[in-house]
């Protein structure tokens, strides 16, 4: 035989060896691959909006509100409870995170004596307009988040929580 293209034994081994540890390597990984890409790959919808209270209840005064939405990371699936601030002004309805944007405490209206009629965090004095907006001077650099929000028959639904301004 003796031809240009004639492999050896040995050179035939070795390519059947090779492809076949290159296969076996590769159903091997794939599962792992596809395991680690998977929340990646998932589609984020978006956040359902969660039933709060009736718009009836509302008033001119802040009142706070909790509620339950449901989280998914990742894998994992579990109901996660969140508050929020609600009140008519004229014929809007804010609905505000309590959460502080200085370091994350949770704020309360008007429980500080000396500051009347704003939002108060206790750890390190922040203070915040009824509006949300923080008071220029005290620790917090940004206003309290906002709330997607929505009303449908007579109900204020509540979604994610964002920065003043967006959305």
């Amino acid at each position: 035989m003796g031809g240009k293209h004639d492999i050896s034994r040995r050179q035939f081994l070795n390519y059947t060896l090779t492809g076949v540890g290159g296969f076996m390597a590769a159903s091997m990984l794939m599962p792992m691959v596809r395991f680690a890409l998977d929340p990646v790959l998932k589609s984020t919808g978006k956040q359902d909006m969660v039933q709060v209270v009736s718009v009836d209840e509302l008033t001119k005064e802040p009142q706070r509100f909790d509620f339950k939405i449901n989280q998914v990371d990742a894998w994992y699936e579990s109901e996660e409870s969140r508050s929020a601030w609600v009140f008519k002004n004229g014929d809007e309805i804010v609905a505000l995170s309590p959460i502080c944007k200085h370091l994350g405490c949770t704020v309360n209206w008007n429980s500080d004596p000396k500051n009347p009629n704003k939002f108060f965090c206790p750890c390190h004095y922040g203070l915040y307009e009824k509006d949300g907006t923080n008071v220029p001077g005290t620790p917090p650099l940004a206003p309290l988040d906002h709330y997607e929000q929505e009303v449908k028959d007579g109900f204020l639904y509540l979604g994610k929580a964002k920065p003043k301004g967006e959305g």
